[in-house]
């Protein structure tokens, strides 16, 4: 251990001990139920393949202030619901040279019900793991005809996979970890344990270690990203996957991965694998 990691676990353990004198903001034993009928899965057993790394795993609604767990609970409420409605319309929308929209091929929007509780996983025909926004964009060159995809971290597609999740809330997630994904899974794996930037902190000291103690005013979750994409209070905007990959390891002080990178991929199906047993929350409500 360095002289800076040191500095660090010691910084953390202090910020730990403080969590005791801090107000509890959170209702930790609260159950999710939205709109009075779709109901969460908010804390389970760990899945197997942690290997007892934790016992229990934790929707990152558990750990936020009463004020926000209420906000998640109600669609009226909850702002990242205008963003799964303009989702809503650009899936009817025509695209592209073909002149055919999403609803074109699926006819029937609840049959995307299990899309966002499996995904990331792998695609035979592309012989790689593949996110809900690299679908997305097969659709659109392939189908559609569009000369240019959306970015994957572009408000249309935050959109469209919002409400893609929103068709899936309540569905278990059941990441495919085994056969060809689990090299990418591997890879992923390593990701999570790798200390980055000058505070050198990997994924795992805060959201495998030190979840549920305060750092400065944030209450630390599991890190979990069965609710994303995600509406930030911080930001007022919908946030996805890599871009809170992307922002945590900037918090390191480290260089980051883009957007759509293996190496995001990777980390994107570990860490989603790490949530088997919650359910789908997207569009949430977090800090």
């Amino acid at each position: 251990m360095t002289g800076q990691t040191k500095r660090v676990v010691v910084a953390m353990a202090a910020l730990a001990l403080t969590a005791s004198s801090l107000a509890v903001w959170a209702d930790e034993d609260a159950d999710l139920v939205v709109n009075g009928e779709i109901e969460m899965v908010v804390r389970t057993d760990a899945p197997a393949h942690l290997d007892g790394a934790v016992r229990t795993i934790y929707s990152g609604w558990v750990f936020r202030q009463d004020d926000t767990q209420a906000m998640q609970m109600d669609d009226f409420d909850n702002p990242g619901m205008l963003f799964a409605e303009q989702g809503q319309e650009l899936f009817n929308t025509a695209m592209g040279a073909n002149g055919e929209s999403c609803a074109s091929c699926h006819t029937n929007a609840e049959d995307l019900t299990r899309v966002r509780a499996t995904y990331p996983k792998w695609d035979e025909a592309h012989g790689a793991v593949q996110t809900v926004e690299m679908q997305v964009q097969e659709c659109q060159t392939e189908s559609m005809g569009m000369a240019e995809a959306w970015g994957q971290n572009s408000q249309e597609m935050l959109n469209m996979t919002a409400y893609i999740a929103s068709i899936g809330r309540g569905q278990v997630i059941d990441v495919a970890i085994d056969g060809p994904a689990q090299a990418t899974w591997d890879a992923g794996k390593e990701i999570y344990y790798t200390r980055y930037g000058q505070l050198e902190l990997s994924c795992a000291n805060c959201h495998e270690q030190n979840y549920g103690n305060y750092i400065r005013a944030d209450h630390l979750s599991q890190g979990q990203i069965n609710g994303f994409p995600t509406y930030r209070l911080k930001n007022a905007r919908l946030n996805g996957t890599h871009n809170r990959f992307r922002g945590c390891i900037r918090d390191t002080r480290g260089e980051t991965f883009a957007i759509g990178s293996d190496e995001f991929i990777a980390l994107e199906l570990y860490v989603a694998s790490r949530g088997n047993g919650l359910t789908v929350e997207g569009p949430s409500v977090r800090n």
